[in-house]
């Protein structure tokens, strides 16, 4: 796939069609849309930018690196895998709780450091090349009572075998009551 990704409807491809977003858009969000476009080439230049999800902007090298939304408010960079990207300057300011995304909103005025923010999208990139599906993330560290005892193990159950599996359900027999003596 080529930098701009494949022809997006109407024979425009993702590039164009994120210019023309930004053209659209024609205020402080287009500009920091346009800037920010800017630093994610010039930290990865082989990036790939498509046009997803009925409009939204999407950079990818190796996958999903980040998407670029713009709100009346805000412009928003999230990044699909930001939950394991070590964010030492802190620009993630927006969708901390998940387990996997995290985002930069901006507002209007505001600017973003762009070395840490190159960083953060070098460190997406290797991510993505890692290979992983769901990349490994350490636990934080939880402290016990100091007399909290010991989980009790569980015997283990025997998994029923395919043949066991694949076998017709039958209800059990009934078993007969025995019939009380008749007397004489």
């Amino acid at each position: 796939m080529n930098k701009s990704a494949a022809s997006v409807g109407f024979g425009q491809s993702a590039s164009e069609l994120i210019s023309k977003r930004i053209a659209e858009l024609g205020d402080w969000r287009g500009e920091t849309l346009s800037r920010m476009r800017q630093l994610i080439k010039e930290a990865d230049p082989e990036v790939v930018e498509e046009w997803k999800w009925m409009g939204t902007p999407i950079w990818s090298h190796d996958g999903i690196i980040t998407t670029g939304e713009s709100y009346k408010q805000v412009v928003k960079l999230t990044f699909a895998k930001g939950a394991f990207l070590k964010d030492p300057a802190g620009l993630f300011n927006s969708s901390l709780e998940g387990n996997l995304r995290r985002a930069i909103d901006i507002a209007e005025g505001e600017t973003v450091d762009a070395a840490a923010f190159k960083a953060l999208v070098r460190e997406a990139v290797a991510l993505n090349g890692t290979g992983k599906a769901k990349p490994a993330r350490a636990k934080p560290a939880q402290d016990k009572p100091a007399n909290a005892k010991p989980a009790k193990a569980r015997p283990a159950q025997a998994k029923p075998t395919k043949a066991q599996s694949a076998a017709p359900k039958t209800a059990p027999a009934k078993r007969a009551k025995a019939k009380p003596a008749k007397r004489r």
